[in-house]
């Protein structure tokens, strides 16, 4: 099968798909879904910090004409860096439940009308979209780079991103409901902007073709994408559960998506 068809193929997969997931889940009952979503989002934890230290920094750091590792591992940092200031824009941003604080224009006398608790307007539900959909194009980015190193480390790559979309477009489903949409009209803007992850794999796949010495650099970038999502948006949100049990549960869900990444990895080579 041709290398760009394994690209477009696994881009859906984590897109798309992902997207049809999450409005699947949205029509379980509310409170079996409050008690699942958390699980979900400790098992994203785990197969985003898998894929990164297991596959991608290591794809990275063996990477063609790369002969200074603190290069790789600096780029990492600006990674996180990056990724912290575009979220600080709104332009990169996670949902993982149904009351997310979303930052919208505030008003004459200086207040904002978007708290978490709140409902928030059909503003931030179109801000939302769009973060959505540059944070889809990225992902199309990091899956294709990933592809053009190694396929099997693409089927990996494929696999993180999608374990973080699921919980991402629950909460992002919920967000945009709050915010005015129907359920159609959610899902089909969720839809389209998950599509920019073709685009985003597409023009990946024609620039980075002939650009193998960048590849290293852009895995590093994916690993500091999936380390910021892990740590920054996902981690802070289990601290909100302190009971032994529950804190129990998310050290065993997250050893899960750890070890899914390290088998899926290891078996695939």
């Amino acid at each position: 099968m041709p290398l760009l068809t394994w690209i477009l193929l696994f881009s859906l997969f984590g897109g798309v798909l992902s997207v049809l997931a999450a409005a699947v889940f949205l029509l379980f009952p509310e409170q079996l879904r409050a008690r699942l979503l958390p699980h979900f989002v400790s098992f994203a934890i785990g197969a985003l910090l898998g894929a990164a230290f297991l596959a991608l920094l290591p794809h990275a750091l063996e990477g063609p004409g790369v002969k200074d590792f603190h290069v790789v591992t600096g780029t990492v940092l600006l990674g996180v860096l990056g990724f912290f200031l575009l979220e600080k824009m709104v332009l990169w941003r996670h949902c993982h439940h149904s009351e997310c604080e979303v930052h919208v224009p505030e008003d004459d006398h200086g207040h904002g009308h978007s708290h978490a608790g709140h409902q928030v307007n059909h503003a931030a539900g179109t801000l939302i979209l769009i973060g959505d959909g540059i944070h889809n194009m990225v992902d199309g980015v990091l899956i294709a780079a990933a592809f053009l190193t190694d396929i099997h480390l693409g089927i990996v790559t494929s696999l993180a991103v999608a374990a973080h979309e699921i919980p991402q477009e629950v909460g992002d489903f919920a967000v945009l409901l709050h915010s005015g949409f129907s359920r159609a009209r959610a899902l089909a803007y969720n839809v389209l902007a998950s599509l920019t992850t073709l685009i985003g794999a597409t023009a990946a796949y024609y620039g980075l073709r002939e650009a193998e010495a960048a590849l290293p650099y852009i895995l590093a970038i994916a690993a500091s994408s999936f380390i910021y999502i892990a740590v920054a948006d996902l981690i802070p949100g289990l601290h909100k559960r302190l009971e032994v049990r529950a804190t129990a549960q998310q050290i065993v869900l997250i050893v899960a998506g750890v070890l899914t990444i390290y088998f899926a990895h290891s078996t695939l080579h």
